[in-house]
C-alpha cells in the first residue's frame, strides 16, 4: 500500500491517494475556518462516489453524465460518517466536507 500527498487536490485542507496493486483511492477533506455558534449538530457531510467510467461503464442514453447517487454510495457514506464523527473534539462546529 503507497499513500502519497500533495499532488493532487491542493485546495482541499487534506488529500492523500491511496493505491494498492491496480486500485487506487482518492480522499479529500476540506474544513471550514469559520465556527458556526448557532448550530447544535456538527455539520459533516460525506460524500463517496463510485465513478462508473472508471470500470468502463459509460453511462447510455442522451446525458453521459454521472446520476444521482445510488443506494450502495449513500449507505457507504453513512458507513464512513459513523465512525470518524466521533473523532473530531466536543463543541467543534466548523463544517467539514469528507469526499
Amino acid at each position: 500500500m503507497t499513500l502519497e500527498t500533495g499532488k493532487v487536490a491542493r485546495q482541499a485542507t487534506g488529500a492523500v491517494i491511496v493505491s494498492m496493486g491496480a486500485t487506487q483511492v482518492l480522499a479529500t477533506v476540506v474544513g471550514g475556518s469559520k465556527q458556526i455558534r448557532a448550530k447544535i449538530f456538527f455539520p459533516l457531510t460525506v460524500n463517496y462516489q463510485e465513478k462508473t467510467y472508471a470500470v468502463g461503464k459509460i453511462p447510455g442514453g442522451f446525458f453521459k453524465r454521472e446520476g444521482r447517487p445510488t443506494e450502495k454510495e449513500t449507505l457507504t457514506s453513512r458507513f464512513i460518517d459513523r465512525p470518524i464523527r466521533p473523532l473530531f473534539p466536543k463543541g467543534f462546529m466548523n463544517e467539514v466536507q469528507v469526499i
